[in-house]
């Protein structure tokens, strides 16, 4: 190599260093959970053997049909959505998709929602063990549902007994993703970690609206729906900082990332990995070219490991 050249930097990632079974990335961008659907249609576009991770659309224990349309409406700096969690089921995900996965290198996070305590149980052991899941994803943030999702997140104690009774159902890495929506994000934190989390994702979407003035009436089917994109990403920034200084298991950083630079701004504020979501919606290959760009400034900065960018935000 030239002397002049700057090494490769080394961006490999471990998201369960306390797991029995680690979930190890090979760089620390993923794509975000409801974004990429399962992958398979971006796969003839996409070389997924430069991703971190994949993680799944949201998978129930049974076919869900989701929310009438309208389901996305774009606002300025963002996008609000109210799919509420369609998806095949986890029995066909099983069957049809996972196979799939298992042919690539890249690993796959399976997104999982459950109406009850119970039923979390239920999706963490079908999906244990199974060929090409890595690990999976606890939604106790999704603000589209009448029952369950963000109702776990905003309690410590029901945020814990979830990711208790998925900890006890699978070997498999646990992440569990949060809600914005709460007065102290670092309380339930601190609770899933104690109750088995490997790892935690900051944050779901935040809740918003939208009107049609003409029509007088929501523009999305619920009144109310997710608010997602750059739009948000101050406030998700701020959480995801909170709650790196509040627990010792990594991090996951989400929201509003459309480039580089604000994947390090979470790199920096505590997190071990970040996801990108909406900005694939505008550009499907926003991810790789995060990724890129991660690369390339660790290389200019003399960054030989992606460790040391972790949290090295400097606070007066």
């Amino acid at each position: 190599m030239p002397a002049d050249q700057p090494a490769t930097p080394n961006l490999s990632v471990n998201l369960a260093p306390r797991a029995k079974r680690e979930l190890i990335l090979r760089n620390p961008v993923m794509t975000a959970s409801g974004t990429f659907s399962n992958g398979l249609e971006f796969a003839r576009v996409l070389d997924y053997s430069r991703l971190g991770g994949i993680v799944s659309k949201g998978v129930t224990l049974r076919p869900r049909r989701g929310n009438p349309n309208p389901r996305i409406v774009e606002t300025p700096a963002g996008m609000l959505n109210s799919i509420g969690f369609q998806n095949v089921g986890v029995s066909k995900l099983l069957h049809d998709v996972a196979p799939v996965w298992e042919t690539w290198d890249t690993p796959v996070v399976v997104n999982m929602l459950g109406d009850t305590v119970g039923e979390f149980a239920r999706l963490a052991e079908a999906l244990d063990g199974a060929a090409g899941v890595a690990g999976v994803e606890v939604n106790i943030s999704c603000p589209n549902l009448d029952v369950g999702g963000i109702e776990f997140g905003r309690d410590p104690a029901a945020a814990a007994a979830v990711t208790e009774a998925v900890r006890g159902s699978t070997s498999l890495p646990v992440i569990v993703k949060l809600t914005p929506g709460v007065t102290d994000i670092a309380a339930i934190a601190c609770a899933v970690e104690r109750a088995g989390a490997d790892a935690i994702c900051v944050a779901n979407s935040f809740v918003g609206m939208a009107i049609d003035v003409q029509k007088r009436r929501p523009r999305t089917n619920r009144t109310v729906a997710g608010l997602t994109g750059p739009a948000i990403k101050p406030l998700a920034l701020r959480l995801t900082w909170e709650t790196a200084r509040a627990v010792e298991i990594p991090v996951v950083g989400c929201g509003g990332i459309m480039d580089g630079r604000d994947a390090l701004e979470f790199l920096l504020a505590g997190a071990s990995a970040v996801q990108i979501g909406t900005a694939m919606f505008r550009d499907p290959w926003a991810a790789l070219r995060v990724v890129d760009e991660v690369e390339e400034w660790c290389a200019r900065e003399g960054v030989s490991q992606i460790s040391e960018v972790v949290g090295q935000l400097q606070v007066d």
